[in-house]
């Protein structure tokens, strides 16, 4: 049985969203911490609507459910309302908005009206809205943000409040390629990164715009740059989110491109020569040699490549 907890819907609407996700829990299409996105007809609006949903159990009951074992575990379901199927794009950060309220969600019902009720009505501008944000705080400056999430340079807020803090550290985590490299490489270039400790970003938000210093930018975020900016206009996130994915596409495309190239360059002087003319047309060269620099340690012949191209490159 579902009973109502909290909701901002019209009755009729609330009703048929119920019946929805009452089916749903029956055929056990719905597992734990685990959201999915569907299209819903509600008659208000009179259209469908996307709309993200999951089941949670709430942490502080599992003890009280293992000492009493007649008594379960209440399980709650929450509904997040969008204009389409988009939400889809940002499941996972929504999975984690969920996550921060199983955590912090009590048993007492004044705890509704005091944290749960604002909570999830701030869902779209705290877990959708972030990367926006950013966009629209940076403006051309993004190119510097961009390139430091690419460089897993590490990077420093001062004088920012909470919420711009938040953002700013999304956006790092988003844009990087954690998750699309390998894990090892990912910890070495952290670790390299952070031992140059002259090269940590500086953010400065002390003022109406932030002001970076120690910041890095190349060709290619650039150019990205530009299609955040020129996104801007219609201030969609969902647009930004889409653009996001293709600019981290984009640069594990040529990473992997590069890497094919170099281990054609390990028997054949003319692939070295392609390797250096694709790092120098790329805009990322910078960042691509680090990269594959750290990944190919173990590998003396690979090594040796790159060593060549960083020495052209430098010339």
């Amino acid at each position: 049985s579902l009973s109502l907890l909290d909701t901002n819907l019209p009755a009729e609407a609330e009703t048929e969203l119920r019946s929805f996700i009452a089916k749903r829990l029956t055929k056990g299409a719905m597992f734990e911490g685990m959201g999915n996105v569907a299209s819903v007809g509600l008659s208000i609006p009179e259209y469908k609507i996307g709309c993200y949903y999951c089941r949670f159990q709430q942490e502080n009951l599992l003890e009280l459910a293992a000492l009493e074992s007649d008594i379960n575990a209440p399980e709650y379901v929450v509904c997040f309302l969008g204009g389409s199927e988009k939400e889809d794009t940002f499941r996972l950060e929504l999975d984690k908005y969920i996550q921060s309220l199983k955590i912090n969600l009590a048993l007492e019902q004044k705890n509704l009206e005091t944290y749960v009720n604002p909570y999830l009505r701030s869902w779209f501008e705290n877990a959708i809205c972030p990367i926006q944000r950013v966009v629209q705080l940076f403006q051309e400056k993004l190119a510097f943000l961009l390139h430091a999430a690419l460089s897993y340079t590490p990077v420093e807020v001062k004088s920012a409040d909470e919420r711009t803090e938040k953002d700013i550290s999304r956006f790092l985590a988003a844009a990087s390629l954690q998750g699309l490299v390998q894990e090892g490489t990912m910890t070495s270039l952290c670790i390299a990164m952070t031992e140059e400790q002259h090269k940590s970003v500086i953010i400065d938000c002390s003022g109406p715009q932030p002001q970076l210093h120690n910041a890095g930018s190349n060709r290619f975020c650039e150019d990205w740059m530009r299609a955040f900016v020129n996104g801007a206009e219609g201030g969609n996130p969902f647009l930004f989110q889409q653009i996001l994915e293709n600019f981290k596409l984009k640069a594990i495309q040529d990473i992997n491109n590069l890497k094919r190239f170099i281990r054609q360059a390990e028997m054949n002087h003319y692939a070295l020569f392609k390797c250096y003319m694709f790092l120098k047309n790329c805009g990322s060269g910078d960042i691509l040699l680090k990269i594959v620099k750290v990944e190919h340690a173990e590998m003396p012949e690979a090594r040796n490549v790159v060593t060549v191209l960083e020495e052209f490159m430098r010339e």
